[in-house]
Order: C-alpha cells, then structure tokens, then sequence
C-alpha cells in the first residue's frame, strides 16, 4: 500500500483516525499545527489535549447515548477511549480523565507507530489532490478556516466556548466543603466521594447570582455574535436566563447531604471535580464562564469553601467554528465538492470529546475502504455512531443546523417500545441492546471484507 492518507489536526478526532487507519496498514501522515502556532485554549503541543474539561461524561452504556458510544468504540480499538480508561479519575457514573498524561500517552502512541509520520506544520489551504482529512476540531485556523469558507461558499458558522476555572486542592477550605458523588453513585468509595462540594444558604444564594450579573464581561469583537452551544454556557449567561436557572443546573443541591451540617440541606452547591490523578487540581463543574480575570478571582471567592482559593487556571471563552454538514457533506464525510476531503470531529457539528472522537473514527475507517477498494455498507442509524453520522450528513435541518451532543433522539425508534417518561428505562436499554448488535455485525462486515 503506497496511497498515503493526510488527516489535518492531531486533537482527538484527527488522533482517532490516524490511529484506525495505520492499523488497517493505511500510511499516514499526521499534520498538527502546535506548537508551532498556537491556540487561546491550547497549553501543550500534545496530541489528544483536552481543553474545556476532563470528563467523557457518563460510563453507562445501558441507559445513556454517550455511554453507549464509548462501548462502540471499545469494541472498535478506539484509541481515545482506551488510553482515556487507562487515565480514568473516580468521578461517579462519569468518566474523567487525567488530561495531561492522557495526551502524553496518546503521542507516545501516535509516534511509535510505524505507519504514521508527524508533521508539525500548518496547513493553510485546501489540498487540491490525494486523500485527506480535516479534524482541525473548533480551534482552526484562520487561514484554513477561510480557505473552507471560500470553497464552501457559505457564511463561516461559529458558536462560542467557555472553560471552567481549576482550584488547587489544597487551598480549599475542607471545614466547610465535604466529598460526595451526587446520591452517592459509584461502586468504589473514590467513586462515591469523587467530588467536592461547596453549600450555600439562600442569601449566600443570591448574593452570589448578584455578583455574577454585575461582573464585567470579555467583550466580543466586532462582527461576532454570542452564540452559544447549549451544552457549554457561561454560568453567567444561564443566570441571565432566570435566578433560580443554575440553582435547577450545576448549583443544583440534590442528591447530596453536607457531611458537616446534615440536617440542614443546602439551598444550592457548587461542586467540583478531580482534573488529576494526584487529586491537587479540581475543576468547577459547570462552571464555565466569559467573566474578566480579576472579576472571576472575585466571585468564585464568594463561594463557600473557595474564599482562599488559588486557581490554576482561570475560565475564558474562545470562538469554535463548523460547518453547515448537512448541506456539504454526504453520506461518506466527504466535501461534495472535494471528495478527495473528508471532514471528521468537532467542525463536523458534533460536539463534544467523545463524538469528536467518534467521527474521527469513522472516517478513518471510510478512508481506509475507499482507499482498499472495499464497499461498506452504511452504518446503521441505529447505533451512536450512524445516529450522529446520519444527523450530521443529512438528517438535521440545514437552515437551523447547530452543534449537536449525541442523544436518544437521534435514535430511530424500538419497535414494540412505549414512549414516556415511565418507560424510560426499557426504552434506553431496548435503544443500546440493538444498537450494539447492530455495531458488531458492522464491524464483522469490515473484518471480512479486509480479510
């Protein structure tokens, strides 16, 4: 095999497809643009770094859509998903990682491969010939941004991200705050105290969303609109929406008893989350924010527990771009104008790590059929990974196209399966059972076509 395959951005779904290809003997070239140019919301030049936050979400891959595609892609050879278990952190039903030796050990891996080549350069324009592609995720660069746009056609879409501060450990005021996972979820005792809590009476309450409100804002630059994806709000924006709004979200006191006064339930906590194995970082959950820096050391200390807090790393908000998939993608990833392009994780309109990843394993392993001769059949709607797929390239409404996590909506519907809320349960289990038949019979198809 002589054909190289090109993949643009070494994030988690560039990583993810570099990886599925070089093992099926594809050669692959890896371009990544760090160090040498650098991002808002990058701080290493690894491959893999995880920016916004540490956690692949929910583990259950029974009754949850991101559970699910973490099974997928286990049964796949994932590699972002297997060196995130071997990183994991004790986070309840979650799965957080380690972030800075997930990546570590995500470029070692990448590098020591023999059929991969890393080269750390920017590309600035559209290749014209070969097999590429893009999975430069929501941090691309202007230059190949623009060259997108210009080839497209189309208004660059762009939504806005924001990151959450991460407090040292030991400057948190452990008299005050105590350990616990939401209802105690978790089969270990580091699962069921995975996060630290911070309570809050009512007027601690409102004295708090006071100060949120009044704090002074990043400014957008001109021409920039504050479009926000709904998973990652700044916690600022959801109080504007309602003062009750993070009590009912991120603030919301349910499930957890304050291990220092448990006969007076908090009105609202802030919780916070392990960033490390060493358990010295903890990241405020939920809390991502567009706050000023010295407005952020203000009101964060206004939280219990969190008055002497020192921060390892403030929030701040940069702008993601994607494109309008449905209208120039097909059914391949491909750019209907460029097939040689394919597009995979975060520009695609997927959001977040494990669909990142997800997509870039498909389209490492559709590149590798195309460039083998082999003819795969379509990934079945009926798993996570056709379900966002199909959603991506035609499914979605293209006027209204907006960055989607994957859910239990895009899932066609379970024959013989009631709706509501009383069915829940039978009705997500019904979705996962038939949704790994149905990945494991496409997966054997591949491996008899590539035998």
């Amino acid at each position: 095999m002589t054909k190289t395959l090109n993949i643009i951005g070494g994030g988690m779904a560039g990583s993810e497809a570099a990886w599925q290809a070089a093992n099926a003997g594809i050669q692959v070239r890896l371009h990544e643009m760090r160090p040498k140019v650098g991002t808002f919301a990058h701080r290493t030049g690894h491959l893999g770094e995880m920016v916004c936050s540490n956690s692949f979400r929910s583990d259950d891959h029974e009754q949850n859509a991101v559970g699910l595609l973490h099974w997928e892609m286990m049964q796949a050879n994932g590699l972002i998903m297997r060196t995130a278990y071997q990183h994991r952190l004790p986070a309840g039903g979650a799965l957080a990682v380690d972030r800075d030796p997930f990546a570590e050990s995500v470029t070692q891996t990448l590098e020591a491969h023999p059929n991969i080549k890393i080269s750390y350069d920017e590309i600035t324009s559209l290749p014209e010939d070969g097999h590429w592609i893009i999975a430069t995720g929501p941090l691309t660069s202007g230059a190949l941004a623009e060259a997108i746009q210009k080839e497209t056609g189309a208004e660059a879409l762009a939504f806005f991200d924001a990151i959450a501060p991460i407090v040292y450990a030991e400057t948190v005021d452990m008299d005050v705050a105590w350990m616990q996972s939401r209802y105690d979820k978790g089969e270990t005792e580091d699962e069921r105290t995975a996060y630290l809590n911070c309570p809050m009476t009512r007027d601690q309450y409102e004295a708090f969303i006071d100060a949120l409100l009044a704090a002074e804002k990043t400014a957008f630059k001109e021409g920039e609109t504050a479009g926000y994806f709904d998973g990652c709000l700044p916690i600022e924006v959801m109080a504007e929406r309602g003062r009750e709004t993070l009590r009912f979200g991120p603030m919301k006191p349910v499930g957890l008893t304050n291990a220092h006064d448990p006969d007076n339930k908090p009105y609202a906590v802030v919780q916070l989350r392990r960033d490390n194995a060493l358990g010295t970082l903890f990241n405020i959950v939920g809390f991502q924010t567009k706050m000023k820096y010295g407005a952020q050391k203000a009101v964060f200390k206004m939280i219990p527990g969190l008055e002497n807090a020192e921060f390892a790393r403030l929030g701040g908000i940069h702008r993601n771009t994607f494109i309008n998939a449905p209208t120039l993608l097909d059914d391949q990833m491909r750019l209907r104008s460029k097939p040689h392009i394919r597009f995979a994780g975060q520009i695609t309109g997927v959001e977040g790590y494990v669909e990142s990843a997800a997509m870039g394993l498909l389209a490492g392993r559709l590149a590798v059929a195309e460039l083998t001769g082999q003819a795969l059949s379509p990934v079945p709607p009926t798993t996570g990974m056709g379900a966002l797929v199909t959603h991506i390239t035609g499914g979605a409404e293209a006027k209204t196209f907006q960055p989607m996590n994957v859910n239990f909506g895009l899932f066609p519907p379970v024959d013989g399966i009631k709706g509501g809320r009383r069915n829940r349960k039978d009705r997500y289990k019904a979705y996962t059972d038939r949704a790994k038949a149905d990945w494991t019979a496409w997966l054997g198809q591949k491996a008899l076509d590539a035998a």
